[in-house]
């Protein structure tokens, strides 16, 4: 018999956390901005190399992976560019880490579980928690979460926010709870999204122009200069390459569970579960205003929020998508762009 509870994971619980309405956008309604991050895609294809990494320690393979996500960069610049990053990165990273601290346990694991009472210690009737966690390593005897994180800045700030990171805490109160496996802690595998661009040299035009300031600044009216060409892109790749060579393009943070803080993400847990049950009775999923313009960027539903729901909205700028897309399998040959 198929089990009829509403099935939840770390981002549907994040969400609501973060704004009730969009959380019931994206998990009751079932709508995704049409099209996808960038960012979202190049984060979900160096996880799957991470993965694959992990697994085989083929650097070919891993980057036969990366072709084929990105088989059309030829015809587009972005692809373009996420293939470059995406190569440059994982050539980097095979080399930092030539020998790892830990041994790889599993990878790519999935979880699934009742929401429990910790008042009663009974499992809920509505809702269940489920997640894939990007690892599992043993180091010294001792069980941690492996967590992959591409960030286009690593600094002091970056750091001190994993110290409050809600989802690894409710993967390892999962483990616990549903597997029986005891988690110290987690280890924070960061790799730093260069900031190099590929030179695009210039236009014919923009030449011209270029060419006639420098020759109004010349006494003799003429200039030597030459136009500037798209750079190769084995050149581009090269100088990325040399990036990564730099030790602080990769990064490890250690951070280590106390077994109060999963007892306060399980409390946690089950007061959201109450608070979205009485949202759902009432039909009254409120908007977080705060959080409209978090980052300084607008939330992806807040051309849906100002229209109060409109049909035309919807039909013009979302598309329906089934939730918990992150626990689906994804083929390697998988095309990601």
């Amino acid at each position: 018999m198929q089990d009829s509870r509403l099935v939840t994971t770390y981002t549907f619980w994040n969400t609501y956390r973060n704004c009730p309405r969009a959380c019931a956008w994206r998990y009751l309604h079932e709508l995704v901005p049409q099209g996808r991050s960038t960012n979202l895609r190049f984060g979900s294809l160096i996880h799957r190399c991470l993965e694959h990494w992990h697994t085989q320690q083929d650097i070919g393979a891993v980057q036969e992976i990366i072709d084929q996500a990105c088989a059309h960069r030829m015809q587009y610049p972005e692809v373009l560019q996420a293939w470059h990053l995406a190569s440059a990165m994982m050539l980097g990273y095979a080399m930092r880490y030539r020998e790892e601290t830990f041994t790889i346990t599993d990878t790519e694991r999935l979880f699934s579980g009742p929401i429990i009472n910790p008042a009663s210690g009974k499992p809920s009737r509505t809702f269940l928690l489920a997640g894939k966690i990007d690892g599992l390593v043993e180091v010294d005897g001792e069980v941690f979460l492996l967590e992959h994180k591409t960030t286009g800045c690593l600094d002091g700030e970056y750091l001190e926010k994993l110290w409050m990171d809600f989802q690894l805490l409710l993967y390892a109160y999962a483990l616990e709870r549903y597997d029986g496996i005891r988690v110290a802690g987690a280890i924070y595998n960061i790799l730093v999204k260069a900031k190099l661009r590929q030179g695009q040299g210039e236009t014919a035009l923009e030449f011209q122009q270029r060419a006639a300031e420098l020759a109004a600044k010349n006494k003799s009216g003429t200039t030597t200069a030459t136009r500037k060409l798209p750079e190769a892109d084995a050149d581009f790749q090269a100088r990325l390459r040399v990036k990564y060579a730099d030790p602080e393009m990769f990064h490890r943070e250690v951070l280590y569970f106390s077994r109060d803080q999963l007892a306060e993400v399980e409390a946690e847990l089950w007061l959201l579960t109450q608070q979205f049950l009485e949202a759902r009775k009432h039909d009254w999923f409120i908007r977080n205003t705060a959080y409209c313009f978090h980052y300084g960027t607008p939330c992806a539903y807040y051309p849906l929020c100002r229209a109060n729901g409109a049909e035309h909205v919807i039909d013009n700028l979302y598309e329906r998508r089934p939730p918990h897309e992150e626990l689906t399998a994804t083929r390697d040959d998988a095309p990601v762009f």
